[in-house]
């Protein structure tokens, strides 16, 4: 089974799916933005502090300044004169520190924690100021802003998310509305689609080729209809006038019984191609999108079912067949011509290809949801593959006597289809062939 996919979804997947992946991209850029900065900046404030340590009275308002700057971001400092130190934060325990240069900084790793450190020593003053702070800080203001960030992000992707499946499907009403006119199309109405405005470009050729198509159509159907009709008139009046001129002909010679037996054989033909002419003009009139069309009232089913086999009963008796009827009074709304033209195809079938001295049984019941009619003879035989075939035009069982036209079922089959019912062929365990028929209830 092939697997069915929506435009409609995919393009609205693409767009989001392009947006996240641009949005992830600008987010990792923002990451490296955003670390370098914060790297920066609490560098300068590390480098600050330690000049305000330097050059300052620590007891004035410069000192209150470091210890507000130093609790803000809990660094921690470190004065010293050559080898005395002068003053020091409170918390400070850092003996390894060695200046690398007049100005350095560096990383440490101190109690499972890692540091960044900044020493300067002033020539002038001989002092050495050393200043520390944790990573962790700088990781936190980092990831503050990276929340704020992603949270800022995917409020922005369900937006665009919304904004895009809104706007394609309401661009994809022109392809909705294309496909309800396509629709409505039938053997009635095949003028050309117009587009929703405004058309769209990509469309275009498609609505072109479409409109072209149906053109061609038309064309074709009314051709079909003109041959019809003079199929009708030209076949039609050449069999009748065969037909009455054998009339005349067995009239004439009705004492010589091999002639008669000649035209006999001559009148079967003459009448089994009127029949093939009937039934082919009467499948192509059938239209099974005009069920609703179709004048319909309360019919019996087995009145029908009766004249059916009545109509067969010289063929019945010829053969020598038995029926077996199991059937109840049973009412559908449906075509009575139709229907009966269904029914009496199906038991001429039967008739025909039940062996001599055989047995059609005919049932006709109710479940909770269809009034059912089956058919079944025993002529053995049939197969799985011919199962597959019945109903097919002109399509007949080889290996069999029996002559027909390889129409009767079609015809059963597109009047079901014409009353929106159901037709079924199955194999019994004998192989013999079972017909179903499925009536909705009134």
């Amino acid at each position: 089974m092939h697997k069915v996919i929506s435009l409609q979804d995919r393009l609205v997947k693409t767009s989001v799916i392009s947006s996240v992946l641009a949005g992830i991209i600008a987010l990792f850029l923002l990451i490296g933005i955003t670390v370098y900065q914060t790297m920066n900046l609490h560098d300068e404030i590390m480098e600050e502090i330690s000049d305000m340590l330097l050059i300052s009275d620590l007891t004035t308002i410069s000192g209150q300044q470091i210890d507000e700057l130093i609790d803000e971001f809990e660094i921690q400092y470190q004065l010293k004169f050559k080898d005395k130190i002068l003053t020091q934060s409170t918390d400070y325990h850092f003996d390894k520190v060695v200046p690398l240069a007049h100005e350095s900084y560096n990383f440490m790793w101190d109690g499972h924690e890692l540091w960044r450190t900044y020493t300067v020593f002033d020539s002038d003053s001989q002092m050495t100021a050393v200043v520390i702070q944790p990573l962790k800080i700088r990781f936190k203001e980092i990831l503050h802003s990276l929340w704020g960030y992603a949270g800022a992000l995917i409020l922005l992707w369900l937006i665009q998310w919304l904004v895009v499946h809104f706007a394609i499907k309401r661009q994809f009403e022109s392809i909705h509305k294309l496909s309800r006119d396509i629709s409505e199309k039938n053997a009635d109405d095949l003028s050309p689609v117009q587009q929703f405005q405004p058309e769209l470009k990509e469309l275009q050729p498609i609505v072109i080729q479409l409109n072209q198509l149906l053109m061609r159509l038309e064309q074709s159907l009314l051709a079909e209809q003109r041959f019809t009709s003079d199929a009708s008139h030209e076949l039609r009046s050449p069999l009748s006038a065969i037909k009455m001129r054998l009339q005349l002909i067995q009239r004439k010679y009705q004492d010589d019984p091999e002639l008669k037996k000649d035209l006999y054989k001559i009148e079967q033909d003459i009448s089994r191609g009127t029949q093939v002419l009937e039934n082919l003009l009467l499948l192509a009139r059938l239209d099974p999108q005009k069920g609703d069309e179709l004048p319909k009232n309360s019919v019996d089913l087995l009145d029908l079912l009766k004249n059916a086999i009545q109509s067969l009963e010289l063929m019945i008796k010829l053969k020598n067949i038995s029926i077996n009827f199991q059937a109840e009074m049973h009412e559908i709304f449906a075509n009575k011509e139709l229907i009966f033209i269904c029914i009496r195809n199906l038991m001429d079938n039967a008739v025909r290809y039940a062996p001599d001295y055989g047995v059609i049984t005919v049932r006709l019941f109710e479940n909770d949801h269809n009034i059912i009619l089956t058919i079944e003879n025993d002529a053995k035989g049939m197969t799985h593959e011919n199962l597959a075939k019945l109903g097919d035009r002109f399509f007949r069982v080889l290996g069999t006597k029996t002559q027909g036209s390889g129409l009767g079922l079609s015809i059963c089959k597109k009047i079901i289809e014409l009353h929106q019912d159901d037709i079924q062929f199955s194999l019994t365990e004998c192989n013999t062939l079972k017909v179903q028929l499925n009536f909705k209830k009134i």
